[in-house]
């Protein structure tokens, strides 16, 4: 195992078919401050920036921050805040090293000196990749969720801030004092208008306490929406070791990800923007057919595969996908979805990369990952077109299924009897559902209870709650595997 660690001056004793940054880090000034610096930011928003900074656009570095964790920071401060980028598509590998980050806070160690970033007038942009829960709204009504502690705690100005709407909105104060342009601020997370989303969120954030704020926010801070697509599966103990073997030096918290990719963003930068685009990003008038498309056709078949591995204990995407009656079954949800997109976009060319992409042995994306936050995904990702497809009377069979299947995986434990892991403050916090001691028809009526997943609309759907229970019901006596089989 190499002994030494990844760092500035390790640079120049990589192999030679290791990519490192051929600009110069001291020159590089901070223009974008990134809010949730997990693995997904390093393996796409980071590596398109070290683009720009490789051709000279030096005034974009990120300063990024944890909301929670100081394990990024951690890892990667004694590697002056370099990491390996990993692009694996079966047997071909490449390595490069990222040197876009110049910076890592942990936010809930000192907020104040986020907002100090923030505040800074050479910063324009700020990215966010919090998660869906690190909003804490009510995804299905787009409303804050006023009676959280952090909510509550944050509309206290004499209290420090621990969520987004804390930090920024104490920023926006200081840069309209100071006469810095307005932030732009682009979310990079898995929501349906997720720029419209998080303005709205601020606005009503800010109107709790002072109207006029609102109004400023409301009137000047730039909010475009985004569509990220790239898979990126959590690191492993298997992944460092291959990355310190390639490099002869060890970096503790390397990333891993597919070499697809699609970024669409509005474009709506008022006071300027790094030149993503010749990197491939897509630059638009209007993102929602993109992400229409990528949350209903990746995502909820991504939630409906790891659906299936926590109730049947395969572990990976891959694992999962390799079954011929899964393959069948997604085929099917596809199918039943498409109708919902945009007609000029090709479903059909996206779902045969799908397929090649759900296939990649070589990523190893964990169902308990993808699952994480589950009950924060379903509405956006399957019940808003299975609402479409029940109401428009289109086949819908595989896409209820499937949220049956979430339902089913939220049970104690799989069908081998090991325990469910359910990463999932939300749905944590709701009173638990002992499955096997209920009926399905009582386990569905207990979850249509669950006003952060089903709005009322869904207990008065004549026939849905009948036909969600008797495919509940289905898994349930037949296995996952077979149920999902029984439909097509």
């Amino acid at each position: 195992m190499p002994g030494n660690r990844l760092s500035r001056t390790a640079l120049a004793t990589l192999p030679a078919d290791i990519s490192v940054p051929g600009y110069d880090r001291s020159k590089v000034t901070p223009g974008i401050v990134h809010l949730g610096v997990g693995a997904f930011h390093r393996a796409h928003q980071a590596v398109f920036v070290d683009d720009c900074l490789g051709r000279g656009e030096t005034d974009w570095g990120i300063v990024a921050a944890s909301m929670r964790s100081a394990d990024t920071r951690d890892a990667l401060a004694p590697q002056d805040n370099l990491y390996t980028y990993c692009e694996r598509n079966g047997q071909t590998v490449t390595y490069r090293i990222i040197g876009s980050i110049l910076e890592i806070l942990v936010s809930p160690e000192d907020p104040s000196k986020l907002i100090d970033r923030l505040s800074d007038p050479r910063v324009r942009i700020v990215t966010l990749t919090v998660t869906e829960k690190g909003y804490l709204a009510n995804l299905s009504e787009r409303t804050l969720l006023r009676s959280h502690p952090d909510v509550q705690n944050d509309l206290d100005a004499t209290k420090a801030p621990r969520s987004i709407y804390g930090v920024l909105i104490a920023a926006f104060r200081r840069r309209r004092a100071e006469g810095a342009v307005p932030l732009t601020l682009v979310s990079c997370d898995n929501l349906p208008s997720n720029g419209k989303v998080l303005k709205a969120l601020l606005v009503e954030f800010a109107g709790l306490t002072d109207s006029d704020l609102a109004d400023y926010i409301a009137q000047n801070v730039s909010c475009p929406c985004v569509m990220v697509d790239r898979i990126v599966p959590a690191t492993t103990d298997q992944d460092r070791a291959a990355v310190n073997q390639a490099l002869g030096v060890d970096d503790a918290w390397p990333v891993v990800a597919e070499p697809y990719f699609r970024w669409v963003i509005e474009d709506h930068f008022p006071h300027g923007r790094p030149e993503l685009e010749a990197s491939g990003v897509e630059f638009v008038d209007d993102v929602e057919p993109y992400e229409h498309m990528k949350l209903r056709m990746l995502n909820g078949a991504h939630t409906a595969i790891a659906a299936i591995g926590q109730i049947t204990g395969l572990e990976t995407v891959a694992d999962v996908y390799a079954d011929p009656r899964v393959r069948r079954f997604i085929d099917r949800y596809w199918s039943e979805i498409d109708p919902t997109l945009p007609s000029h976009l090709n479903g059909a060319t996206y779902v045969s990369g799908l397929r090649q992409r759900f296939a990649n042995p070589s990523l190893r994306h964990k169902a308990v990952q993808i699952a994480s936050d589950a009950s924060q995904k379903v509405p956006q990702r399957i019940l808003s077109p299975l609402a479409e497809l029940m109401d428009q009377g289109r086949p819908h069979g595989a896409v209820l299924m499937a949220a049956a299947l979430w339902i089913c995986s939220c049970a104690a434990r799989d069908e081998q009897d090991a325990p469910i892991i359910i990463n999932d403050p939300a749905f944590n916090e709701w009173p638990a559902v002992d499955q096997r001691a209920l009926s399905a028809e009582q386990v569905v009526e207990r979850f249509l209870g669950f006003d952060r997943v089903f709005t009322p609309e869904w207990r008065n759907k004549p026939g849905f709650a009948e036909a969600l229970a008797s495919a509940c019901k289905a898994i349930n006596t037949q296995g996952a595997l077979c149920a999902i089989d029984d439909i097509i």
